[in-house]
């Protein structure tokens, strides 16, 4: 007997079951609930001959069309997820938790899967995620300058019990021109808004929730606005690391880069480095100075990241001058810092 299963429910199952999304390879794509492994009833194709159909002549003919279309194929969808959930346990959903995802159901059901389906489908998933932009979080931001190892501090805090969401690895990239590494592939605007949504959900909104000190875009993705507001108005802990620190960090993640990469970047901020500091810049890069690459970029991204931090509101900030890059020991004196200061950190967020 198929179950269906109201989104909580569902994703708290999902937690230890095999989600199968059936809608089609271009909709898993444009974006899915997390995890969820993509088994189409129909190709991109066929749901646009299935939908017109049915625009056209009407429910039942698109429901033949469509048995016609999956008649050859669904011993090989059942065969696919007996190899995906030997358990035979499966969860699955559609659109709207509709014709697509019940007849998937009932074909794994007969065969002898145990199954739960989505009520309201993907959209009640897509609505939870963006409803839950709008609540009110405590943030608390992480800022410094570039090459401060804020990412890699905040994943010690988190070892401490802190609660953290990772924008940039949500986004699958690094925030600079440089920040794909030449390698991440950054998922759909959507596919970003889910997991960021779904990220928000699990936070518990009695603690601080602790995000780094990002731009607007991360890469070609965008903060949803009305998180973006309430980051730029979060009480904000600023480390301060000597330079020389900073260029050493970050010669171990960027020194090693394919050189056709890097100086492919460097031209993308070619206009704001300026035409001597891009000259010295490819120079420094094609003679394999790595150290001086990084210190004539670090040039316009301190300049960038000295003008973001001036537009903030200037009580907000709370400076920390930490004398090196040690995640660990920052990480701990970034907590015992924001303890001693709790009270000012939280007057902060209603300015």
């Amino acid at each position: 007997m198929v179950k269906q299963l109201s989104l909580t429910d569902f994703l708290e199952k999902a937690k230890t079951t095999l989600v199968v999304d059936v809608r089609t390879p271009l909709e898993f794509k444009q974006g899915h609930i997390p995890g969820a492994v993509n088994i189409s009833i129909f190709t991109n194709e066929e749901r646009v001959i299935v939908g017109t159909t049915y625009k056209q002549q009407g429910r039942q003919p698109a429901i033949l069309l469509g048995f016609e279309l999956t008649g050859p194929k669904w011993a090989e969808f059942i065969r696919k997820a007996e190899e995906l959930a030997p358990d035979k346990k499966i969860l699955v959903h559609c659109w709207r938790g509709g014709m697509r995802s019940g007849a998937m159901a009932w074909s794994f059901d007969l065969y002898g899967f145990e199954v739960g389906t989505l009520k309201g489908g993907y959209k009640a998933f897509r609505r939870a995620g963006i409803d839950a932009f709008s609540k009110p979080y405590p943030f608390v931001i992480l800022s410094g300058s570039t090459g401060s190892a804020k990412t890699e501090t905040l994943k010690k805090m988190e070892d401490l019990g802190e609660q953290i969401i990772d924008l940039e690895d949500l986004a699958q990239h690094q925030g600079s021109s440089f920040g794909s590494m030449g390698k991440l592939e950054q998922p759909s605007q959507e596919q970003f808004e889910n997991l960021l949504g779904l990220a928000l959900q699990k936070m518990d909104i009695s603690k601080r929730i602790w995000l780094e000190d990002e731009s607007v875009t991360i890469g070609k993705r965008v903060i949803p606005k009305p998180i973006w507001d309430q980051m730029r108005k979060a009480p904000v802990i600023k480390i301060d690391i000597p330079k020389e620190d900073r260029i050493e960090f970050l010669n171990q993640d960027y020194g090693s880069l394919d050189k056709d990469f890097l100086k492919a970047s460097v031209l993308r901020i070619a206009k704001r480095l300026g035409p001597l500091e891009t000259k010295l810049t490819l120079q420094a890069i094609d003679e394999a100075r790595m150290k001086d690459f990084i210190r004539q970029v670090l040039v316009y991204y301190d300049k960038t990241y000295a003008k973001g931090i001036a537009s903030r509101h200037q009580e907000s900030i709370h400076s920390l001058p930490l004398k090196h890059i040690n995640p660990n020991e920052n990480a701990k004196s970034i907590l015992e810092f924001a303890n001693q200061i709790k009270g000012v950190l939280e007057t902060s967020e209603k300015i």
